[in-house]
């Protein structure tokens, strides 16, 4: 089971796009094709590090600190909640190079549940006014210096502020890799999000990421907008700037804030099982609250 910075591919790709208006609402397809697989967010020093040495965090969910070597040999290491079709990447400032190192920078990808769905995906952003769609192919090396194919990925432009957002589609020669721990396919062209992450969430609380929140800048939320239309998300406006997007299972709002106030605001969680008492735990500059109930919810910094 590993984990995609969205930050190497942009790095390792040139292309730009055209942009839409956040305003558009419409739904950008009558099923879904693309579904929220993880985000990240660059967060403070302390509270990344207080985040990997968390005891509570172990508990609560299939929890690992792990480097991984994708395209062109560039790694990270992030710190990984997992779930059982989702999960939540967390890294320090420093932790990776240039801009993408720094507080506030974040990212999100989707990505199809069957093979064969991110062409079409592509051909929507055409339609919507992305002229030149960036596609990349991202590989793994496991450590014999042999790039396995990993997952093919599309964006709507190069240029950035401090988000950037893609979609995805896990490719059958890395699912094929023994090494990639991964599930047998369940229907032919299984390329889903369960089918790549592990079962280890049922041994813990954590079971999914049901609602995040990022607060980006205006241009980086109009290169947003088009990829989660051309998925099959609703896209609607929210009071005070910013969208909320709807559709298979995950709620995510982006609020529009001048680039010094960007960041990771806020993430929901569903649980395996109902807990009965409320738990607050102060982690570094963020608050995960669990229950009461079948939730949990994490904010982070002064978000409420």
């Amino acid at each position: 089971m590993v984990m995609v910075l969205a930050v190497a591919l942009v790095t390792a790709i040139q292309g730009s796009a055209g942009m839409a208006q956040a305003e558009d609402d419409r739904p950008g397809a009558e099923r879904q094709l693309l579904f929220y697989n993880h985000a990240y967010g660059v967060l403070d020093r302390e509270t990344a590090d207080a985040i990997e040495h968390s005891a509570y965090l172990r508990d609560f969910a299939n929890f690992q600190v792990r480097t991984t070597t994708g395209a062109g040999g560039v790694t990270w290491t992030g710190r990984y909640l997992m779930g059982r079709e989702t999960y939540l990447e967390l890294f320090g400032v420093g932790d990776l190079p240039g801009q993408d190192g720094s507080f506030g920078s974040a990212g999100m990808g989707v990505s199809t549940e069957r093979t064969g769905d991110l062409p079409t995906v592509t051909e929507r952003l055409r339609e919507q006014g992305v002229a030149e769609p960036v596609e990349f192919r991202q590989t793994r090396d496991f450590g014999d210096g042999v790039p396995v194919p990993w997952f093919d990925a599309v964006f709507t432009t190069t240029e950035y502020d401090a988000f950037g957002a893609w979609g995805m589609e896990y490719l059958p020669e890395y699912f094929a890799d023994p090494r990639s721990n991964t599930e047998p396919a369940a229907h032919p062209g299984d390329v889903g999000r369960e089918r790549y992450l592990s079962d280890g969430y049922r041994d813990r609380l954590m079971r999914d990421v049901t609602s995040v929140r990022l607060a980006v800048t205006a241009r980086d939320l109009a290169a947003t907008v088009p990829l989660l239309r051309a998925g099959g998300f609703v896209v609607k406006p929210v009071t005070g700037g910013g969208v909320l997007a709807k559709g298979g299972g995950t709620t995510i709002r982006f609020d529009a804030v001048p680039r010094e106030d960007v960041g990771l605001r806020q993430v929901e969680m569903s649980l395996n099982r109902p807990v009965g008492h409320r738990h607050e735990e102060r982690i570094g500059r963020s608050t995960l609250v669990v229950g009461p109930g079948g939730r949990a919810v994490w904010n982070f910094g002064d978000a409420e």
